[in-house]
């Protein structure tokens, strides 16, 4: 009887350790990893990354016509360091699109009560734009130029659209852009 009574106490002891380990919050299947079986599977679904100030980055299984503010309710919202400026929640997402929320402040300066200075791509001219490292007088024309040819940015990630701005330049300011 005491046997009994032990490896019941034992198996209760581990069930509760297991299940402070399982997340009540954990949508199925939502995140990336079956990603491409999913899509394959329904067909008629798209995948959108998102990281920076979402509580949840990651890579996001969605039907079409869905737009960001749906995909960062997935993500379990924005943190409170989360630029509103810098992106549109009711931006409509496309297949394979991936999206960077900005901070509002510096994450590596704990201290700091000030807001990162940034620019706005869709309305500062040549000369504000040069403000920022990494955007000199030609890139500057071709922001201007870009935006009044083609339209507004309707994502920060879109600048890496304009001449002169890869991937590297655009890690590189990435927090100080803004959309409006």
């Amino acid at each position: 009887m005491v046997k009994v009574f032990a490896a019941v106490l034992v198996t209760a002891v581990i069930m509760i350790v297991i299940f402070q380990f399982i997340d009540p919050n954990t949508t199925s299947p939502i995140v990336a990893n079956n990603a491409s079986t999913l899509v394959s599977a329904s067909g008629n679904s798209i995948s959108v990354s998102i990281s920076g100030e979402v509580t949840r980055s990651g890579t996001y299984i969605l039907e079409p016509n869905t737009t960001l503010g749906d995909l960062i309710s997935l993500a379990s919202g924005v943190t409170t360091n989360a630029d509103e400026a810098a992106y549109d929640t009711t931006y409509l997402l496309e297949d394979s699109m991936s999206f960077y929320i900005a901070p509002k402040y510096n994450n590596s300066d704990v201290c700091s009560m000030d807001p990162i200075t940034k620019v706005n791509i869709n309305g500062d001219d040549e000369e504000t734009l040069q403000t920022i490292s990494g955007i000199g007088s030609t890139v500057a024309k071709a922001i201007v130029s870009y935006r009044t040819s083609k339209n507004k940015f309707g994502r920060i990630e879109d600048v890496k659209n304009v001449n002169g701005i890869g991937n590297a330049t655009f890690e590189k300011i990435k927090n100080y852009i803004r959309l409006r």
